[in-house]
């Protein structure tokens, strides 16, 4: 695999950068696999033993690859937290956590036994620990050098390299998949917004990485909308480049009213969401992505916490949508929440530069490196907005992603929820054979057709 080195100029703004952040020495990288785990959470369990050591998690290859039959489907709740007990466990929760129960009394938390079960390919292993001794940050954060594809930083030093890690990590190297968007009204209503999505690594591609083509290429991304009829043809085309600064995400989208590609410069930052009637901004997709430069990084530290975790029922095909949508919120019945280590990163936006978050406050899932609970403030400090990732592990691939992610607004009650397709015959395939030429804009105006 190729290993990805910025540009002469970009290097050489790094070695005048005071922020350039120097890789692990190999004694702190031989930690991996040993007291901590190939990707770099820490192998052992609690002091409680309420969560486990991680034994190699949940890897079952070749079965159940498109959707994962749940495997803990006996399970009964531990207990569940609720507006009544809250105070028991608000040292394990979000403020955004706390505030939905806060607001919602519909809203609880069915809390399991804790399963380690997230892992990946050991090609990805390797990576990871090649990572650990030779990438590190340049200009200023906003870019990677020395860097194999997924998680250039398994031993973090800075909220940044956490933040880094969330943005780079597996996700399958390949896949497509047919998911719902569904934007939620706060009465409950809703109108599912059908997407079939394609995310691909250049390592990925029919042919490998090319060292030209690529260059500065962190994956491809493919997304198109299927219904409803007013929005059908509508096509988005999205390279994610690595240091997106120095060359910003290169973004098109075709516009089957107007049957013509044109360039989308708002796909990033806090521009609209594809879809989303507003529910949420560009680079809350896959819970945060695109560029970190807008704000500053503080890393505080870890913490115990209850996240959505394990959630095979979300898959569950018996389920329409209308069983899992409610008003506020989903339907806590088809939840499943466990306590995990999660790092926790405060984003706080820099002097002089405009979002319509403030701050944002991230959980970060120790076993995937995947934003699993992120709060987000609006411009007077005040709580606004909370997203959660609901994690499942992929166990035929090796991929821990998640069933849905939702972002709900706290102060007019409405929330948005992706990845959900219980009503689809399809749903995820990673056996696909992308080719570099199905990410151009030719193949946009071939897609956007009616």
């Amino acid at each position: 695999m190729r290993k990805t080195i910025l540009t002469a100029g970009v290097m050489a703004l790094s070695l005048v950068s005071a922020s350039v952040v120097a890789a692990v020495s190999n004694e702190e990288a031989a930690r991996l696999g040993n007291d901590l785990t190939p990707i770099g959470a820490e192998r052992a369990g609690g002091a409680d033993g309420r969560i486990p050591a991680w034994d190699g998690g949940l890897s079952r290859p070749g079965e159940d690859v498109e959707r994962p039959v749940n495997p803990f489907a006996d399970d009964e709740p531990l207990y569940t937290i609720t507006h009544d007990n809250l105070d028991e466990h608000r040292d394990r929760l979000s403020p955004g956590q706390i505030a939905m129960f806060e607001r919602y009394d519909s809203f609880y938390m069915p809390v399991y036994e804790t399963r380690r079960t997230s892992t990946y390919p050991q090609e990805i292993f390797d990576l990871v620990k090649q990572n650990a001794t030779e990438a590190s940050l340049v200009e200023g954060g906003s870019g990677l050098e020395g860097f194999e594809m997924a998680i250039p930083f398994p031993i973090p030093q800075t909220g940044l390299e956490v933040i880094w890690n969330h943005l780079t990590r597996y996700r399958g190297g390949k896949v497509e998949r047919l998911v719902n968007q569904l934007p939620v009204q706060s009465n409950g209503n809703f109108e599912a917004v059908r997407l079939r999505e394609q995310l691909v690594w250049p390592e990925y591609l029919q042919g490998g990485r090319d060292e030209s083509a690529d260059d500065n290429i962190l994956f491809y991304f493919l997304q198109q909308v299927l219904a409803p009829g007013r929005l059908t043809g509508t096509v988005l085309l999205v390279h994610d480049t690595i240091d997106q600064v120095r060359e910003g995400r290169r973004a098109w989208i075709y516009n089957a009213g107007q049957r013509r590609v044109r360039r989308a410069p708002n796909v990033a930052y806090d521009g609209p969401g594809t879809a989303a009637d507003g529910l949420r901004t560009s680079d809350q997709l896959d819970m945060f992505n695109g560029a970190p430069d807008k704000y500053d990084w503080e890393l505080v530290g870890k913490k115990e916490m209850y996240i959505p975790y394990n959630n095979y029922e979300l898959l569950n095909t018996d389920l329409a949508y209308s069983d899992i949508i409610q008003p506020g919120h989903e339907n806590p019945e088809y939840t499943r929440y466990e306590l995990h280590r999660v790092w926790h990163v405060e984003a706080t936006l820099k002097e002089g530069e405009r979002m319509i978050y403030s701050r944002r406050s991230f959980f970060i899932d120790e076993d995937t490196w995947t934003a699993s609970v992120i709060d987000q403030y609006d411009g007077r400090g005040e709580l606004w907005r909370v997203s959660q990732a609901y994690h499942v592990q992929f166990y035929g691939n090796d991929v821990p992603w998640m069933a849905m992610e939702s972002v709900y607004d706290l102060n007019n009650g409405r929330y948005i929820s992706l990845g959900l397709a219980n009503e689809e015959d399809e749903y995820m395939d990673f056996d696909i054979e992308p080719r570099r030429s199905d990410f151009s804009t030719n193949a946009l105006r071939r897609m956007g057709i009616r």
